[in-house]
């Protein structure tokens, strides 16, 4: 029976990180079914989902251990059941672009925890415009609306309050 474990990890970025990471998932027997990995400042920060029998799992958080002390590597794990697949949730993507302010984040969870909608995956971003300089914040989220939801009433609720806050947005059918 597979089991599955949450790992997250942050550190000093330094080459080889995932490598040696990868290696000791692999050396497990583990597989690792979903992951993310960014550099934020100087800090390398990883989150991964890995699945593999719970004597595996078990071998893996042993041998993590070393991994920490070699790398400098801060490792949480959390064992977990696998993400049921909900019925009546349909996947939409979120893009929005705007000049960068505080609350941004706040702001778009609030709109659509308000309305009951989960948000599945998401990633910002904040850099200087080329030719300006101006900070230039974007964000893409996958969301799960519920089923019985009018597409089209939350779509153009979304885009009013989109302008209202003077941010340009897209509320689209996720394509995978």
């Amino acid at each position: 029976m597979t089991s599955s474990l949450v790992l997250t990890a942050l550190g000093a970025d330094q080459p080889g990180l995932i490598s040696k990471l990868s290696q000791v998932i692999s050396d497990s027997n583990c597989n690792i079914e979903d992951s993310r990995m960014s550099v934020l400042g100087g800090e390398f920060a990883i989150l991964m989902q890995i699945t593999g029998n719970w004597d595996k799992l078990s071998k893996l958080e042993t041998t993590l251990e070393k991994l920490q002390e070699s790398t400098g590597l801060q490792i949480v794990t959390k064992r977990t059941d696998g993400r049921l697949n909900e019925r009546g949730k349909i996947p939409y993507s979120i893009e929005v672009v705007s000049i960068d302010h505080p609350g941004i984040v706040h702001q778009l969870a609030e709109f659509f925890s308000t309305r009951a909608i989960n948000i599945y995956d998401m990633t910002t971003h904040a850099q200087a415009a080329a030719h300006t300089g101006t900070p230039i914040f974007t964000l893409n989220m996958t969301v799960e609306i519920p089923a019985g939801t009018h597409i089209a009433s939350l779509r153009d609720e979304f885009i009013d309050f989109c302008e209202q806050l003077n941010l340009d947005a897209v509320l689209e059918p996720y394509k995978i």
